[in-house]
């Protein structure tokens, strides 16, 4: 059998070496939009394995990224948020990002500025998110200037709200604007910056998350599971998030959920803090910081060790403060510069990234007069993630 070329991203000076070993891989001599049943399976196994694919240089209709997309998960029909919904309801943060793709309607155009005559679209006008708008504090207009930026928003591709998190996000570009490189402050007390090139994707690893947590913080991330808002692009619209893009500021600006759209206890999503993956079967920490309301932790396994055990008895964690500060504790390790994968976006670059395993965002601002387009593709699952077993529950309490 024929096996696919894999070739080691290049790591960004910053970057630990040591951590990146199994992440991100360039996949060559592949058309992504024709692949073979078996050339599709050896893709599959390399996303899980490796949690970012990038090829090069490739030309995709939106037909082919739905198609690609919908591979990984054959049952998933409709766009991670949706289809349509995004663009409907204005109160959502996600309002102003997204453009649907008229006769593909799981494929949704992003990027700034003004797009004319896009499959299907007159006239687009995008807008690419930045700090801005959504931080508490902002860099300074002066700063700004110089080239200083911010992480966006951490997150999952996920509505979070009655549709599954997608297993995978297609992210192909097709105008890229050339610019200079730009410093990604994390303006959190730490000192901590990312020379980054200008509008890139940022990655870390789930797995690197929680593998670099102390013993005490794995076992509670083993036993725990979060509880989402409803409408949780709604809910968090009012409100602001800290400096690195890594949660919301607790100022109680949520909106109350008597204000929400019409929403169901039923469809409300509790999900493992710790999603498996389906290949590797290695614990990956996938919380999307700015949604979660609540954690559920179960009480340790019967024998296990209970001195500097937090929660030994379980417990549930209501305080959206307290919530905030434990998540925040156990995520911000791994957004440290060491640990990230700024991609160097160029044009028709096609990223695959396992959206079960990785958390990202968007970095740095464009004028408006740097048109950018990208198409984006992620499908509500057919499933909800799995969580750890009995087994790896007890291996790590």
């Amino acid at each position: 059998m024929m096996t696919i070329d894999l070739f080691p991203l290049p790591l960004p000076e910053t970057g630990d070496a040591a951590k990146f070993t199994e992440f991100g891989r360039e996949v060559k001599g592949l058309d992504p939009g024709a692949l073979s049943a078996q050339e599709f399976e050896q893709v599959k196994e390399a996303l899980y394995k490796h949690d970012v694919l990038l090829f090069r240089n490739v030309v995709l209709t939106p037909e082919q990224q739905y198609t690609l997309t919908k591979a990984f998960d054959p049952d998933s029909e409709s766009y991670g948020h949706g289809n349509n919904k995004t663009g409907s309801d204005a109160k959502s943060i996600l309002h102003p990002d997204l453009k649907t793709i008229p006769r593909v309607p799981q494929v949704q155009l992003i990027g700034n500025g003004t797009v004319y005559d896009h499959e299907g679209l007159a006239e687009a006008r995008l807008k690419h998110p930045n700090h801005t708008t959504f931080h508490k504090t902002r860099v300074s207009p002066e700063d700004e200037a110089q080239g200083v930026t911010r992480f966006y928003r951490w997150h999952i591709d996920a509505a979070l709200y009655d549709l599954s998190p997608p297993r995978v996000t297609t992210l192909y570009g097709i105008t890229v604007p050339s610019g200079n490189r730009q410093t990604c402050r994390y303006d959190d007390g730490t000192g901590d910056e990312l020379n980054v090139p200008l509008g890139t994707t940022a990655f870390v690893s789930g797995k690197t998350m929680f593998e670099i947590l102390p013993a005490e913080l794995k076992s509670l991330a083993v036993r725990s599971r979060v509880k989402y808002a409803p409408h949780p692009y709604v809910w968090m619209a009012p409100a602001h998030a800290l400096s690195t893009g890594l949660g919301i500021e607790s100022e109680g600006l949520e909106l109350p959920l008597n204000e929400l759209p019409p929403w169901e206890d039923a469809k409300i999503k509790i999900l493992p803090v710790l999603w498996k993956n389906p290949v590797t079967q290695a614990l990956h920490f996938q919380v999307h910081p700015c949604g979660a309301a609540e954690l559920l932790v179960a009480p340790l396994p019967a024998g296990a060790k209970r001195e500097g055990a937090l929660y030994p008895d379980g417990g549930h964690i209501k305080d959206i403060k307290a919530v905030r500060d434990l998540l925040y504790k156990m995520q911000r390790p791994a957004i440290a510069p060491m640990l990230v994968y700024p991609h160097d976006w160029s044009e028709k670059d096609l990223v695959l990234f396992h959206n079960r395993g990785v958390l990202h965002t968007v970095v740095g601002a464009f004028s408006k007069d740097q048109v950018r387009a990208f198409h984006q593709c992620n499908l509500a699952a057919s499933d909800d993630p799995v969580g750890p077993t009995t087994e790896d529950v007890e291996k790590w309490c």
